[in-house]
C-alpha cells in the first residue's frame, strides 16, 4: 500500500514492501524497527544506519524528534490522501496553532516574541532534555498570539510554550 506523508512541508510516497524494504519516491530502502517497550522511542536500522526516534501522536499528526531535530509528520493512506486533495482539505492553515513541550525539560532560548510573524518551519523555542537541544518550530505561518515560557524554566510534556494564530 502507498502512503503519502508530508513532512514540513514536503511531500514523500511511501510504498511498503515485504522484506522489510520500503521505498520512499521510488528509491529502495532497507528498514527494520522496533517499539521500545510501550514507549513512544523506535530503533531503527535505514540501510544498516542505527537511529533512534520518539514518536508521539498528536492531533492527526506524528511529532517525529531524530538527533535533537522536531519534525511534523503527517501519515494519509493514497486513498485519503486523494480524497482529501479533491475536497481542498490537505493543509489547514486557519485557526490557532499550539506548540507544545514533546518533552519534560528546560528552555534554553525562546526565539519569537508576542506579535512576532512566523513561517511554517521558524524555529521558536530551544528545549533541553535527556542532555540535547531540541527545536521546536512554527507548525503554520502566522502570527505568535502568546509565549507561555521564558529561558531556564522547567516545563512539563503537553505544556503550551507558544501560541500562534491568525
Amino acid at each position: 500500500m502507498k502512503y503519502i506523508t508530508t513532512v514540513d512541508n514536503h511531500e514523500f510516497t511511501i510504498e511498503l514492501n515485504p522484506n522489510n524494504q520500503i521505498l520512499v519516491n521510488g528509491e529502495p530502502y532497507t528498514l527494520d524497527f522496533e517499539q521500545m517497550a510501550d514507549s513512544g522511542v523506535y530503533s531503527l536500522l535505514l540501510n544498516n544506519h542505527s537511529v533512534q526516534a520518539m514518536v508521539e501522536e498528536r492531533d492527526k499528526v506524528y511529532e517525529v524528534q531524530i538527533r535533537g531535530e522536531l519534525y511534523q509528520v503527517q501519515v494519509q493512506d493514497e486513498r485519503a490522501y486523494r480524497l482529501a486533495q479533491a475536497r481542498g482539505s490537505i493543509a489547514d492553515t486557519h485557526g490557532e496553532a499550539l506548540v507544545k513541550s514533546p518533552m519534560p525539560g528546560i528552555i534554553l532560548k525562546v526565539l519569537v516574541t508576542d506579535g512576532q510573524a512566523v513561517t511554517k518551519g521558524d524555529k521558536v523555542i530551544i528545549l533541553e532534555s535527556m542532555k540535547m537541544e531540541n527545536e521546536l518550530r512554527a507548525p503554520r505561518d502566522g502570527l505568535v498570539h502568546h509565549v507561555s515560557v521564558a529561558a531556564g524554566a522547567s516545563v512539563e510534556k503537553g505544556q503550551v510554550l507558544v501560541t500562534i494564530g491568525d
